[in-house]
């Protein structure tokens, strides 16, 4: 059999490793129109900013190491630029000229390209992407040529650690995203904690706004945004987004929607013997079902191995799973990280669901060190079920995304989290860990037992509402909502008379600083008839909500902060 397998990196080479297990007389070819068949194109940021010292280091394997332990024919500088699906053969540039080779099966993992939209100045020489090792090479190289100054366009994984990278080899930062907030897959109130990360960082942080256009001059370059500011810089990185690249297979009639490669349960294309993985195909949301490219490595990888296993017909093959878009970054001193559904995709979705905000520390709060993790996790209104969590923290976070990864993948409701026999020391959780804690209040929720409100609600709330704030006179005092009536909730059984009396009918709306004190007064007040519910996640997540514009909502002291 003669495999030809078009791009390397994770999917093709994941592929083409395992197809060599199946069969040891394989005849397979790796067409690879890079320089690099094997990197590691996740490290690329960590090259430009010195953490990772040795560009050599980013080479995983080389054609040479590939054919010693695999035995694989690995082709670099070679482009596919046709497909004949009848004939099974693909053609390609080369440096020697055009090739046609036969094939018996044929993998697609051409991977994606970086979107260039439509920008004056965009051909500036300043103007740096970054997929490649010879990318990061180059813009290292620009670092260490005395540039001083960076702009990042698009904050987004790459663009977020491209920033930090750079900014830790001590150039002067900013970043511009046209979304709302930074890392626009992260939910609106914990993308806050993120941004306000950056700016500790010392980085220029330029959301909701749009580059207009790059300004190139003999000594420096300038991007100037669509609200007029004007940033001068040395380097520009292009981080905008990508696309897959897929214009070769479209030519041969293989399925595609909006340039990504269609694929089945196996990784099967439209065309015979033809299989197609990684950043140039849509897969299936594991929450929402939508079809849509997932640029990931770990999918990729894991694609790519199935994918053989199915063309050689092995017994008990597993079809590829779904994705959950699990992913992680660090930013500073904080990693955020997120599986499954956002807000944004489950209200696309049409998928009903209700949302908890916690704040748990990462390990016992009498254990030195401890800190918050703040989650927003997404359950199904109907039956529990988990759809979605994200979580930013300084530490601990990647160990409770990837529990609940876990658990969303085994099809686990929220409430079955509170079952889960989770390692404890008070230098590692707490013994009702984070993702426990989430099970407890999830059921809370299902059950009726504890009702939220949410810090978007917060002026109709006020309006229309008893706002009842229950931490004690000197938190009260850091910042309230107007018109708040304070009574700790260690003083509330004995003065429901004034709550009774403030409240003159209307419903009594809860609220404390994380949510835990909240939840024992809204108890009280419906187990004395009260219309109670309490505000999610509590002041904490209330200024995550709204940033800077909570200097309009809370009061301290008579004067607004």
């Amino acid at each position: 059999m003669r495999i030809v397998i078009v791009g390397g990196v994770a999917a093709g080479m994941s592929t083409a490793a395992r197809a060599r297990r199946h069969d040891e007389s394989a005849e397979i070819i790796v067409l690879e129109r890079g320089p690099e068949v094997s990197f590691a194109n996740c490290g690329l940021p960590y090259y430009v900013g010195g953490e990772i010292e040795d560009a050599s280091a980013l080479l995983l394997h080389t054609p040479e190491t590939l054919r010693a332990s695999l035995n694989l024919d690995v082709r670099t500088g070679h482009e596919v630029v046709a497909i004949d699906t009848t004939t099974r053969t693909v053609t390609a540039s080369s440096p020697e000229g055009p090739v046609t080779i036969a094939y018996d099966a044929l993998v697609l993992a051409p991977g994606a390209a970086p979107v260039r939209p439509p920008l004056a100045g965009l051909d500036s020489p300043r103007v740096h992407t970054l997929r490649t090792v010879g990318d990061a090479v180059a813009l290292r190289d620009g670092v260490e040529s005395g540039a001083r100054r960076a702009v990042v366009l698009g904050a987004g994984f790459i663009g977020l650690e491209a920033a930090e990278s750079l900014r830790a080899a001590g150039l002067a930062v900013d970043v511009v995203e046209l979304a709302p907030h930074v890392l626009p897959p992260l939910e609106r109130e914990l993308a806050t904690l993120v941004r306000d990360e950056l700016v500790r960082l010392g980085i220029g942080v330029h959301d909701g706004v749009a580059a207009d256009r790059i300004d190139d001059r003999p000594d420096a370059a300038s991007v100037v945004l669509s609200d007029g500011t004007a940033i001068d810089t040395d380097l520009v990185v292009l981080s905008v987004g990508v696309r897959p690249d897929t214009a070769f297979a479209e030519s041969a009639g293989i399925q595609t929607v909006r340039g990504a490669i269609v694929v089945d349960a196996r990784g099967r294309t439209s065309a015979e013997r033809v299989w197609a993985a990684g950043d140039a195909t849509l897969s299936t949301d594991a929450v929402t079902g939508v079809s849509r490219p997932v640029a990931l490595a770990g999918p990729a990888n894991r694609a790519g191995r199935l994918i053989a296993d199915d063309i050689f017909g092995m017994t008990g093959a597993r079809p590829i799973p779904s994705a959950a878009g699990t992913a992680i970054i660090r930013v500073g001193e904080l990693t955020a990280a997120m599986t499954g559904a956002n807000r944004a995709s489950l209200d696309a979705a049409g998928i009903e669901y209700r949302t908890l905000h916690l704040h748990p520390n990462q390990h016992a709060g009498y254990f030195p060190g401890a800190a918050p993790m703040h989650l927003v996790v997404h359950i199904a209104a109907s039956d529990g079920r988990l759809l979605g969590a994200q979580a930013v923290g300084v530490e601990g976070v990647d160990k409770r995304i990837d529990v609940l990864a876990t658990a969303l993948r085994a099809g686990l409701a929220a409430p079955d989290l509170i079952d889960l026999d989770l390692a404890y020391s008070p230098i590692y959780g707490q013994a009702k860990d984070a993702v426990n804690l989430v099970g407890m209040v999830a059921e809370n929720v299902l059950n009726g037992r504890l009702r939220l409100w949410y810090a978007d609600e917060v002026e109709q709330v006020a309006a229309d509402a008893l706002v009842l704030d229950v931490r004690t006179r000197a938190e009260f005092a850091t910042g309230h909502i107007p018109g708040a009536l304070n009574i700790p909730h260690t003083e509330l059984r004995g003065r429901l008379d004034e709550v009774t009396d403030a409240a003159s009918g209307r419903p009594v709306r809860v609220l404390c600083a994380a949510g835990v004190r909240a939840n024992i007064a809204h108890r009280v007040l419906v187990g004395a008839g009260f219309d109670s519910a309490s505000l999610s996640g509590g002041i904490q997540t209330l200024r995550q909500w709204h940033g800077a514009d909570i200097d309009h909502i809370l009061q301290t002291e008579g004067v607004f902060a």
